[in-house]
Parts: C-alpha cells; sequence; structure tokens
C-alpha cells in the first residue's frame, strides 16, 4: 500500500470516522495506549519501504506526530486496525486525500502478514468511502515490487490504472502501479455478493 495524503478543502472527501467492526478486526482511531504496539511493528525497514509517509527507524516521537496527524484528520482518516476480542494492534488503515481524489491506504505489521487483515480492512474502507462520501472513484497504488498489496487491491475490485512515481522518505523515488474502483463497478460487486 502506499498512501500519499496532501490536504484538500474538497467537502466531497469529509468522512466521519466511525468504529468499524470487521470479522476478525475491530478498526477505531489511533490512541495514545497503541504507541508502544505502534513502534514495535512500523519500526521495520520491510514496512516503512512500501509507504510514503512512514520514516525509518521509527520511535516514540514518529509515533506522537503520527497521532497528532490523525486527531487533525488534515488529510483524510486513519484507523487502528486491532484484533477482535484481544485489541492486539496489528497496522493502520485510512482514507487519504490526494491531487487524485479519496485514496485508500494500508499497512500490517510483519508478524500479521499473510493472515488476510489488510483485505479485511481495504473492504471495510471501500464500502466506508462510498457509502458515506459523494465521489465517484476510489484510488489506490502499490509498489510494483509489492504482490501482496497488488492481491489486496484486486481482491477489492480496483482496476489498473498506469503507473507512476513515489516520493518514499525511505526508498526515495520509486515505481508504483495506480488503481481506481469507480461507483458502478463497487455497486456491482456489493450486488453480487447478495447471491
Amino acid at each position: 500500500m502506499v498512501a500519499e495524503a496532501e490536504a484538500t478543502d474538497d467537502e466531497s472527501y469529509a468522512i466521519d470516522c466511525p468504529v468499524l467492526i470487521t470479522e476478525r478486526l475491530v478498526m477505531r482511531p489511533p490512541r495514545e495506549s497503541d504507541i508502544e504496539q505502534l513502534v514495535a511493528l512500523a519500526d521495520n525497514r520491510h514496512v516503512a519501504e512500501m509507504l510514503a509517509r512512514m520514516p525509518h527507524p521509527y520511535g516514540e516521537a514518529e509515533a506522537r506526530a503520527f497521532l497528532a496527524m490523525t486527531a487533525s484528520r488534515r488529510a483524510g482518516i486513519a484507523y487502528a486496525l486491532t484484533l477482535a476480542g484481544t485489541e492486539t494492534f496489528v497496522g493502520c488503515a485510512g482514507l487519504n486525500t490526494t491531487d487524485r481524489g479519496l485514496e485508500l491506504g494500508y499497512w500490517i505489521g510483519e508478524p500479521y502478514w499473510k493472515r488476510g487483515y489488510a483485505t479485511e480492512a481495504a473492504h471495510a474502507l471501500v464500502d466506508l468511502a462510498f457509502q458515506r462520501t459523494t465521489i465517484q472513484v476510489l484510488h489506490a497504488s502499490t509498489r510494483v515490487i509489492n504482490p501482496a498489496s497488488r492481491r489486496v487491491i484486486h481482491k477489492c475490485g480496483f482496476q489498473y490504472a498506469g503507473q507512476g512515481m513515489l516520493n518514499s522518505i525511505v526508498a526515495g523515488q520509486a515505481p508504483v502501479e495506480r488503481y481506481r474502483l469507480d461507483r458502478k463497478t463497487w455497486t456491482s460487486l456489493r450486488n453480487w455478493v447478495h447471491f
């Protein structure tokens, strides 16, 4: 996942940050009690090099800056992904405003990879974006070297929209694949689930 947040005043992107409950996750706003687990998972070069804004090394100061940024909601909304029942912090996901529009973003801590948490969180955020805003298109992008993220994006119904470059704090200029999901396709996919 790659999320390139930029502030915008477009009200069509305005969105609440309700707690979301999925089959295995409780998705809620990040809070100070997450800092220790956040630092433990985010201080990982393998995670940071796939993202635009995550620094490495990642310590308490970076975690506190992240919490302050998410509380302001200047560039979208962010969720702490926690396991239902245990509240174990496993990663973050969100909807960020970019120059292209609203963009889905997510990361999962390495100990929790390959368990489907990113897909579960992404599905919930795709639904939230289309149900709570007037957007017609939702965007996503991934580093070209990240097949796991590409699979998440495909499972959510996104279609390939081209390539671009990411300015990553850790990786520098890196190629990304861009994807888009329009409201009509999302509606069709939601209707297919009910058969």
